[in-house]
């Protein structure tokens, strides 16, 4: 397939909603118009469905290499197309850790071999590896990325001169997984002391509390501030921790935040339902601060949107609360989870698209995606409202199971398409089509 015409769709890009058809030609768009009358290799009637630029997830855990029982990249790529994911960034805590250009390489190959979505990779860092940070590519990598805790091994950095010499070295956008281990350890300990191993998994936002992010994020953004570092902080959990962000545009802020689906989507009242199935780090925390969150959504403090996509089996979840590991499937769901938030008016589906798509390339400097321009990458989702329960179609993570069991939807993904090639549509795999290594642009555009 070299074309594709999409007819009657509701475009939703650059803050405007029109009516228009458009036109895929050797994998870009070629052409956007309100009428466009030609034939292609394949067209599809939107119908008046939503066409969105394809979200771009900056963090998840596909698992592979070493862990690929839980899942492996053609598996949870294919989860990803199925929920509108047309790009993603795969994390470095893999067995063996990507902690060199070459396990990045290793991982790129088995990406263009078997990944449906368009594809990147973060380079980790540990306590002894700056030197290799320091020499990366930004071209060749998405981000850094450090464990300030909630890791084990050596990828936990917690050393202060460590992370002294890290935020003084990194060579592009450094990402920080933020929660203070120490505190983290106290709370553990007094819940220990009252419930031994039967510690329920509603204590869970309260072992990783509030105080735990804030504490960890606010080393990040002083030691961000002290030396100039760009540094994204990854999924903002806490009202509190708002403060410590900007609301300015993106292009004028050197420290960016985001935001995970099920830190807008759960709170702590679906630990009594969910159990493990809602153990995550960083916690889902109160009520009070998912609404905070999604009310910042409005404003620039958090700038993307990402899943954090971390399978786990359903025997290994099934162990009791020190036991069962933290990481939920997410890439197939969030964003017709998300969708939820803008049939309840919490914010606009241009705001949805600018954080899971625009604002995501700009920030990463993704050459030629994210956005529906006529000569960029055609990375489409089309959206058609419809009651639905999810997950309504078969789990396609390799673990077999989602933490949005038993909710509704109201939109449902009914086609996406990755570097011009359908991926999926009407339910059904293309799985003949490959995904593209992003491209990065040398120097940062947002």
């Amino acid at each position: 397939m070299t074309t594709l015409l999409i007819r009657n769709a509701r475009l939703v890009n650059e803050g405007l909603i029109v009516e228009a058809d458009l036109r895929v030609r050797h994998g870009r768009i070629d052409k956007i118009a309100a009428s466009i009358d030609a034939t292609a290799d394949e067209e599809i009637d939107a119908a008046g469905q939503w066409l969105l630029p394809g979200m771009i997830d900056d963090q998840v855990h596909f698992r592979e290499p070493g862990l690929t029982h839980k899942g492996c990249i053609a598996s949870e790529s294919a989860a990803a197309v199925a929920g509108g994911i047309t790009s993603f960034m795969d994390m470095p805590n893999t067995r063996p850790p990507t902690l060199s250009m070459a396990a990045v390489a290793e991982k790129k190959a088995i990406a263009a071999r078997d990944s449906l979505a368009n594809y990147a990779f973060h380079f980790g860092v540990t306590n002894d590896n700056l030197d290799a940070v320091a020499a990366v590519d930004p071209r060749q990598v998405a981000g850094i990325k450090v464990f300030m805790g909630a890791s084990t091994g050596n990828m936990l950095v917690d050393d202060p001169a460590v992370l002294e010499r890290l935020f003084a070295c990194a060579p592009t956008l450094l990402l920080a997984h933020c929660e203070d281990t120490p505190s983290i350890a106290v709370n553990e300990e007094k819940w220990r002391k009252t419930h031994g191993d039967a510690v329920p998994f509603s204590a869970h936002p309260l072992i990783r509390d509030a105080e735990a992010c804030y504490r960890s994020s606010s080393l990040a953004v002083a030691l961000a501030q002290k030396h100039g570092t760009r540094l994204h902080v990854l999924h903002i959990s806490t009202a509190r921790e708002l403060e410590l962000f900007t609301d300015l545009p993106l292009a004028d802020k050197r420290i960016s935040a985001e935001v995970c689906a099920h830190h807008l989507l759960f709170d702590e009242r679906d630990y009594a339902r969910l159990g493990s199935h809602l153990k995550c780090n960083p916690a889902v925390k109160t009520q009070a601060d998912r609404d905070a969150l999604r009310a910042a959504l409005n404003s620039h403090r958090l700038d993307v949107i990402g899943t954090d996509h971390a399978p786990h089996t359903l025997e290994e979840k099934a162990g009791r609360y020190f036991q069962a590991p933290a990481g939920l499937p997410l890439a197939q769901h969030a964003l017709p989870g998300l969708m939820g938030l803008v049939h309840d008016g919490i914010i606009d589906l241009p705001t949805l698209v600018a954080k899971t798509s625009h604002r995501v390339a700009d920030l990463f400097r993704i050459a030629e995606r994210g956005y529906l321009r006529e000569g960029y990458w055609a990375d489409l989702v089309l959206i058609g409202d419809r009651d639905v329960d999810a997950p309504d179609d078969p789990v396609l993570s390799r673990c077999g199971w989602s933490p949005f069991a038993g909710r509704r939807f109201r939109s449902r993904v009914a086609t996406t398409v990755v570097s011009g090639r359908i991926a999926w549509h009407a339910g059904q795999l293309r799985s003949d089509c490959r995904g593209r290594a992003l491209a990065f642009l040398p120097d940062f555009a947002g």
